[in-house]
């Protein structure tokens, strides 16, 4: 909100600006016009007032350009020119909860994990955090990325700077810059990056015939990671919820970023630049808030049993990816720990399920016959699977038939299946043999 009301400040005061500039020439004129009505006749008077300039915002341009709008510059390159901006988040800043000055003491293994080795070792100030504003959602070669904000950690702060093509001929001078301002980082982060961002950028260099930068860089999309750690629980792992729902923030006024490709079209046909300045803002947070959250979701992934977790249900997405590695007590403990914080009961018998399931496979009978009987004294979506649990642990474990019996009676009151029909049969034959 702060940054949106000191842009909308320094709008006002360049407009203001630019009034007086051009009230002030339109005065000259004026006086122009007096002067020479003061040499001529009436009919001469006439002839000047019909063309001269009447009223002060008759010389008044119809459009303001960007570069009188925003701080910044207009850049030229070998392929032509574009606007650049650039903005620095001072260390001591805030953003939400976070504080801008731990990004630059973010551990440089820290991707390690969660990129499953791909970047084993990096500085944060080699991480290059970049999204977007498009031309249209749905991609292809026909959508230009207009604006492309590529933020990154230094220790003064974090530092941002957008890449803004004033018309379409701009393309090639903002490709071109762009890809010399990548030139000094070593990862890409981004959200949703390499299924959206990404490959449009290629194809925005394959059509301008020149080579993109991505080829050498390391790419880690936070999207997964955040699906993962947060999908339980949160409705939408949109990159504008998690700000709110996990940083904290609030944004007042908004763009949609539905919006933005009509802003942009507007701004094409009209040249009032003064509507950019939400897109420009829209940008610039969405950078700070990836960088933001990519100082929480990685220490997850990178040290689980470490995770000062607040919900249930962020422990158990990160327990499932744990268990995907292979790492089978520290999911376990995950899990418990999960239902130490609470759970709603679909999701808590889901989870004991899991348990139960997972000490069985490491050998620990006992605490998943404690699991699986828990499971079965309470309706649920998992009691006749962990009746069908308990029955195999009887016949096979205790030798105990008319137990193992029951519970497959049980079993089949809830769900009928034919495994379950074959061992009543097998059961009764066994608990009359041995009974």
């Amino acid at each position: 909100m702060e940054d949106i009301q000191e842009q909308l400040a320094v709008l006002r005061r360049r407009i203001a600006h630019i009034d007086k500039k051009w009230t002030s020439q339109a005065s000259v004129a004026q006086a122009s016009v007096v002067a020479q009505a003061s040499a001529c006749g009436p009919q001469q008077v006439a002839q000047a007032s019909a063309c001269g300039p009447q009223h002060p915002h008759d010389l008044r341009p119809a459009r303001y350009f960007v570069e009188e709008i925003l701080s910044g510059e207009v850049v030229h390159t070998a392929c032509g020119e574009h606007f650049e901006t650039e903005k620095l988040f001072e260390r001591h800043r805030r953003h939400g909860s976070m504080d801008i000055s731990n990004l630059h003491e973010l551990p440089a293994d820290l991707l390690d994990s969660l990129s499953s080795g791909a970047i084993a070792s990096s500085h944060p100030t080699k991480w290059a955090f970049l999204d977007t504003e498009t031309t249209g959602l749905a991609g292809g070669t026909g959508t230009y990325a207009f604006l492309i904000g590529v933020g990154n950690i230094e220790p003064a702060g974090f530092r941002l700077r957008q890449f803004f093509m004033r018309d379409y001929g701009e393309e090639a001078s903002l490709l071109r810059r762009l890809s010399e301002h990548l030139a000094q980082f070593d990862v890409l982060i981004t959200y949703n990056g390499k299924t959206y961002d990404q490959p449009l950028l290629e194809t925005r260099f394959r059509m301008a015939r020149a080579r993109h930068p991505f080829e050498r860089m390391a790419h880690l999309d936070l999207l997964f990671g955040a699906r993962r750690l947060w999908k339980l629980r949160l409705e939408s792992c949109r990159l504008v919820e998690l700000e709110n729902r996990i940083l904290g923030v609030e944004r007042q006024g908004d763009l949609p970023g539905e919006m933005i490709p009509y802003y942009y079209f507007e701004y094409l046909r009209t040249q009032q630049a003064f509507k950019l300045v939400p897109i420009f803002h829209h940008n610039a947070i969405d950078i700070l808030s990836l960088a933001c959250l990519t100082a929480i979701v990685p220490f997850a992934f990178r040290s689980p049993e470490e995770t000062a977790f607040r919900h249930g249900a962020d422990a158990i997405g990160l327990a499932r990816w744990v268990l995907q590695a292979g790492r089978h007590e520290e999911a376990l403990r995950l899990l418990r720990r999960a239902v130490d914080l609470g759970l709603p009961d679909d999701l808590l018998f889901r989870t004991l399920w899991d348990i139960g399931t997972l000490e069985k496979r490491l050998g620990r009978s006992d605490a998943a016959l404690a699991v699986f009987t828990d499971l079965a004294a309470s309706r649920n979506a998992y009691r006749a699977r962990a009746l069908r649990e308990l029955a195999i642990y009887y016949e096979h474990r205790e030798r105990n038939y008319a137990m193992a019996l029951e519970m497959t009676h049980s079993a089949l009151a809830l769900e009928d299946s034919a495994d379950m029909r074959q061992r009543e049969r097998r059961l009764r034959e066994r608990a009359a043999r041995f009974g």
